[in-house]
């Protein structure tokens, strides 16, 4: 949020210099590094003005080398480049500790550099934003009341906790001006949906404080495994990076941490299976034990680290944010509120940015057997943090209004065209969207002319749209409008006109011949093209070895209750899936496979035992006992399979005894296609260079002489550029819609409809381009789209070379390379697959 605000503000308003304020070490070095260009968490990707020239970032520990290195080099101002923005980034815990200690903060201090103090430079800047992050920790305190004398022009603080706890109780903040709180996060899917798990029947009275501990620990490591197993499959079914995750334990203090820490390493705790996985974090470590404890756990959202469970003593607050958490095992006292407030905002990112769907994935598990119906009621509290509603307070009422803008073709345009005044707009980039003039002004001729455009559609059957202006097909083309025109509702109204209003005296034949034309000039032949496998046709999946190594479930004793705290809704965990007994092992894993509509079981039955094997086998290198086993298989079935039938899927093969071309249809209409803009947003001249590239997916744009539709949008301006070539080189030239391919590419085993960016035919070929970024000319997804229109390019062109048409060629052009200096015909020639 605070890159948003900063990007806005100087992009919006020219505002360069910004002082942001933390609330302890922690959260002051992450806002370092992620305001630091090339880090992982970097605010700023994606905003080009910051590309070429990066925001200067002067923190608490360097603000006096920079002042000496201006003196040096004559900049007496500390203004740095013209035009460039200014971060600085300070901790206001070291201030406020100064200030306690009735001293000026360092701050406050003059420097001998730049001849007062660099408080007071910062005081006398004339456009001074003021950030604080987590401002509910210092908002009251000394250093935060000696910071407002820097009398900044907007002052924006952050912060999930919007009051101040004081001895005289709690004091909400007043001046909120956008509340979005974690009830409402959920409901709209940005994070996880926290749910209270415990076992079913559960009686924490017949357990010691130990036992219970133990049991609860137990418990959250099969959560933990099972969601593994679930986090490895979608990885693998949807090509994305492996998310590893871990699970986290609050413990009471340092000597439970240590102790929790020995068990979990022990060889009785799941047979050492956790040994090397475990990190105490508390303050208990110093100096190099500190020092690795940190690296570990900044390190813990790494696939590759081994890190699984992590112990903690109130130390993970505000500043810590990771994505890979799903399980958290309270074992300290605390007030259901607190721990719920405290437990699930350190679990609740999404490791992939949004939600999966997968229902596991989706969800973050606490572990409180004890306190199951305690945070239970919490939540249905009225005023839970889970139930309170977002509020968003509207100074100025100003609600931006939107219209929906429908972009039909020239020739759908020009055969429904009624007269219209000139445009008056005065904006030197727009350009009103041409209007045609009417082909015709009498009701009854253009009447006839759509009924010809209706049924010219209808003879998509042949090879050619020019094909329509043979003799024979004119002539039955005259017969049907006439028969057609003559029985419709709107000749039935004009019996009562004048004998020359007819059809008859209509010159019906010239109509039908002029429509026909302006089809032919503006329509690319499109053919419907469709492959068919003919004779034996086999679909089956090679043999291989599964990967496993990340796979380590454990024995369920009993099933589970989950309870999700928002929705209120419940499930029994593993119900359903412990059924009786199988005579071998590898038959719960054959007996799943077999529900797959895609795997014949009569074809596979050798490969299929052989990869359930391949699971027993595994399942036994780390369980001691056949009855671990068997519960595991029976208790985790169903994760189990859909693992081995996703890997099965990337060595799925299908085999034909020939393929068959059918091409359905010749050509196809040009759809047409809505979009939404401001209000008051007019039509934008594409050959204009725009100055706020960011918002060209918001415009739409005209002025074209050469492109079958009056109206255009682009995503990028890299497209506009391309759309100011084609308008200039090529002879016809459009954006498809949705549906006006049928070009299909593989992704993830699944699927997926293509829809190109460009097509342009030229005086040999008919041109079908895409324009991506650099770095994503090798994603899988371009390369298998790539594929995919090679192919059904080749397969157009065959169909055109019989029917005298033009070859098809497929070109995907990297959007860097793109300026109105570069000729068509060049392009093409370097970039065509």
């Amino acid at each position: 949020l605070m890159g948003a605000f900063i990007s806005y503000l100087h992009l919006a308003h020219g505002i360069a210099n910004f002082f942001v304020l933390a609330p302890n070490l922690t959260i002051y070095n992450k806002l370092i590094a992620d305001f630091t260009p090339n880090t992982p968490k970097y605010v700023f990707k994606g905003i080009a003005e910051f590309a070429n020239q990066a925001p200067e970032i002067i923190t608490g520990d360097n603000y006096d080398q920079r002042a000496a290195r201006a003196l040096q080099s004559g900049q007496y101002a500390l203004d740095g480049l013209r035009g460039a923005v200014r971060i600085n980034i300070f901790n206001i815990s070291k201030i406020n500790s100064e200030v306690r200690g009735n001293k000026a903060p360092r701050i406050k201090r003059l420097s001998e550099y730049i001849g007062e103090s660099y408080f007071n430079y910062l005081a006398n800047l004339p456009d001074l934003v003021l950030l604080m992050d987590e401002s509910h920790r210092y908002r009251a305190s000394a250093g935060a009341r000696a910071i407002n004398e820097l009398k900044p022009i907007l002052g924006l603080e952050l912060t999930a906790t919007p009051y101040i706890e004081t001895s005289k109780g709690t004091i909400k903040f007043k001046n909120i001006i956008y509340d979005y709180p974690l009830a409402q996060a959920m409901q709209d899917g940005f994070v996880k949906e926290p749910a209270v798990v415990t076992q079913k029947n559960f009686d924490p009275r017949q357990f010691t404080a130990a036992q219970l501990e133990t049991i609860k620990l137990q418990d959250g490591v099969r959560l933990h495994e099972a969601t593994k197993i679930e986090l490895m499959t979608y990885a693998q079914k949807e090509r994305k990076r492996l998310v590893k995750p871990f699970m986290l334990v609050i413990a009471r203090d340092t000597t439970h941490a240590s102790d929790l820490l020995r068990l979990i390493e022990s060889e009785q705790f799941f047979e050492g299976r956790y040994i090397g996985k475990a990190i105490q974090v508390d303050s208990s470590k110093t100096g190099e034990e500190e020092d690795k404890m940190v690296t570990r756990l900044l390190a813990v959202e790494q696939a590759e680290e081994p890190t699984e469970i992590v112990i903690h003593v109130n130390m993970l607050k505000e500043g810590w944010d990771v994505t890979n958490l799903y399980t958290i095992v309270p074992l300290r006292a605390a007030s259901a509120r607190v721990l719920i407030e405290q437990s699930i905002g350190r679990g609740l990112r999404l490791p992939f940015g949004n939600r999966t769907g997968v229902e596991s994935l989706d969800r973050l598990s606490i572990v409180a057997h004890d306190r199951f119906q305690e945070i239970i009621d919490e939540a249905r509290r009225p005023d839970s943090l889970i139930k309170l509603r977002a509020i968003e307070v509207d100074f100025n009422n100003d609600i931006p209004r939107t219209k929906s803008v429908s972009i039909v073709s020239n020739l759908a345009q020009q055969l429904n065209a009624k007269p219209s005044p000139p445009s008056n707009s005065t904006n030197p980039q727009s350009a009103s969207a041409p209007s045609a003039p009417p082909l015709y002004y009498s009701a009854q001729a253009q009447n006839i002319a759509n009924t010809t455009f209706e049924i010219a559609n209808q003879f998509q059957y042949l090879p050619r749209i020019s094909d329509l202006q043979k003799p024979e097909i004119h002539a039955q083309l005259v017969r049907e409008v006439r028969a057609s025109y003559t029985a419709s509702p709107a000749f039935a109204t004009q019996a009562t006109l004048p004998i020359e209003a007819t059809p008859e005296t209509l010159d019906v034949e010239r109509i039908v011949k002029e429509v026909v034309s302006l089809m032919v000039q503006h329509t690319i032949d499109i053919p419907r093209i469709v492959v068919v496998p003919t004779g034996d046709v086999t679909i089956g999946y090679h043999p291989f070895q599964l990967e496993l190594s990340g796979l380590h479930l454990n024995p369920v004793s009993t099933e589970m209750v989950l309870q999700y705290l928002r929705s209120q809704e419940q499930q029994v965990l593993n119900l359903n899936q412990a059924h009786a007994p199988e005579q071998r092992p590898e038959d719960y894993i054959v007996r799943g496979l077999m529900d797959f509509n895609d795997i014949d079981y009569d074809a596979h039955a050798d490969l299929l035992y052989d990869l359930a094997r391949q699971v027993v086998q595994h399942l036994h290198s780390y369980l001691t006992t056949e009855a671990d086993v068997q519960n595991v298989l029976q208790y985790y079935q169903k994760p189990l399979v859909n693992n081995v039938h996703t890997q099965m899927l990337a060595h799925r093969y299908e085999h034909a005894t020939d393929y068959v071309v059918k091409v359905n249809a010749g050509f196809s209409e040009l759809k047409p296609s809505a979009v939404t803009v401001a209000a008051d947003s007019p039509v934008y001249d594409f050959r204009n260079p725009i100055e706020d590239k960011s918002r060209i997916g918001q415009m739409v744009f005209g002025g074209f002489k050469r492109c079958l539709y009056p109206l255009q949008k682009f995503d990028s301006n890299s497209e506009r550029l391309l759309a100011v070539i084609l308008d200039r080189d090529g002879q016809r030239w459009f954006r498809p819609v949705r549906d006006q391919f049928q070009i299909y590419y593989q992704l993830n085993h699944d699927s997926h409809l293509y829809q190109p960016d460009f097509v342009v035919e030229d005086v040999q070929y008919i041109n079908m381009i895409e324009c991506k970024s650099r770095k994503e000319l090798e994603s899988p997804e371009t390369l298998s789209k790539a594929e995919a229109a090679k192919k059904w390019c080749a397969l157009a062109s065959g169909h055109a070379r019989q029917h005298e048409g033009k070859a098809w060629r497929y070109c995907l052009i990297p959007h860097d390379i793109l300026s109105e200096s570069m000729s068509l015909d060049h392009l093409l020639r370097l970039h065509t697959k």
